[in-house]
């Protein structure tokens, strides 16, 4: 292991005034902040509200918006992307984030929390593993999800069952430290080309 804690993001994929990716995120924060490999940074894209159409000459007040995010990005050597399921897919904010991106994904490891209805986001990160793979990072298999979210978490903003979620939840990071300690590696001797 290296000495050096990995730096991971945490992208909080929906921007909807209802969203209840906060909730997670803060419990999920939690858990990765139990795990001394890992410095997080919490990404919440309502922060970051950048137009839909990608283009090289953005006005400047969304270029100082993609910039900032960009290089939030950029600092993280891997992610866990927070997503609910809309419509059988992911956000359209979370689409635009990736977009405006390109090299800060590149050779670094992607971790998935999803929540949603019966699925529990599960066709949203289907998706989004092949969104990913084309911009070269590599995608983990073990996620955590969250069925009918909502109704499995007390008002305080803890899971009502947590030891299932926090065993989902220290596999995934348990795969994303090695992944993402693997890779700098990797990138330190040989920069990463696409």
């Amino acid at each position: 292991m290296s000495e050096e804690r990995l730096r991971v993001a945490l992208i909080i994929g929906s921007t909807r005034a209802t969203r209840f990716g906060p909730t997670i995120a803060k419990w999920f924060a939690e858990e990765a902040r139990q795990n001394d490999d890992i410095e997080l940074d919490v990404v919440d894209l309502a922060d970051f509200p950048l137009p839909v159409a990608v283009t090289d000459a953005p006005e400047p007040a969304d270029a100082a918006t993609a910039a900032a995010l960009s290089a939030r990005l950029e600092q993280a050597e891997a992610f866990v992307v927070l997503t609910p399921e809309y419509n059988h897919s992911f956000p359209a904010p979370l689409k635009v984030a990736i977009d405006w991106n390109y090299t800060q994904w590149q050779a670094k490891p992607v971790g998935f929390v999803s929540y949603g209805g019966l699925s529990g986001g599960l066709r949203a990160v289907e998706q989004l593993r092949q969104v990913y793979a084309e911009m070269h990072a590599v995608t983990l298999r073990d996620t955590v999800s969250f069925h009918g979210a909502a109704a499995t978490f007390h008002p305080d903003g803890n899971p009502k069952e947590p030891a299932g979620c926090a065993a989902a939840a220290k596999t995934m990071l348990d795969q994303l430290v090695w992944w993402g300690v693997g890779l700098r590696e990797a990138r330190d001797r040989r920069p990463y080309r696409a």
